[in-house]
């Protein structure tokens, strides 16, 4: 009986195919969203000033990010909960998609978000002269040093735990 629980609790793993299979899809949709951004920054590039242009560029780094982010979570995700990825064959197959750890993948999540996190508040400085809300921008500021805390935080207590293994 222990052994039909184990193999069917191993089996379970599966069950999270389909949520990696559907953020494949949302890239998707991500990349949907970019080609709409870099097309109307494109097609107004003439009559941006220069922050306009900064703030456009910012919108597309900030795009990639979440794609990178997304990307990260699905090979990450897949190779240490459900089942590893035979990387054999494929020469260009970037060495650390199946190196990352849970831990790993911990950090790499919280400093994506960070990355994420200060663009949006860059953009919030860069539109200072048009008027953006000071409350808006303090909570910006305050969420932005509470996801860089918590990346400290979080390297602290990986750099412990790896200590005493």
């Amino acid at each position: 009986m222990e052994k039909l629980i184990e193999r069917f609790i191993f089996v379970s793993r599966w069950i999270m195919a389909p949520f990696y299979i559907g953020l494949v899809i949302a890239l998707l949709v991500l990349l949907f969203k970019f080609a709409n951004e870099l097309f109307h920054f494109v097609t107004h590039a003439t009559q941006f000033d220069e922050s306009d242009t900064i703030l456009g560029i910012l919108a597309l780094i900030d795009l990639t990010f979440t794609g990178s982010l997304v990307v990260i979570v699905i090979f990450s995700g897949y190779e240490n909960f459900v089942s590893k990825i035979d990387a054999e064959g494929h020469a260009d197959w970037p060495e650390w998609m199946t190196k990352v750890d849970f831990s790993g993948l911990k950090q790499k999540l919280l400093a994506s978000i960070v990355a994420i996190s200060a663009i949006a508040l860059l953009k919030a400085f860069m539109n200072l002269d048009r008027g953006v809300d000071e409350k808006q921008l303090m909570w910006l500021v305050i969420i932005h040093v509470v996801f860089v805390l918590s990346g400290v935080v979080l390297a602290w207590t990986d750099k412990l735990s790896e200590k005493s293994h």
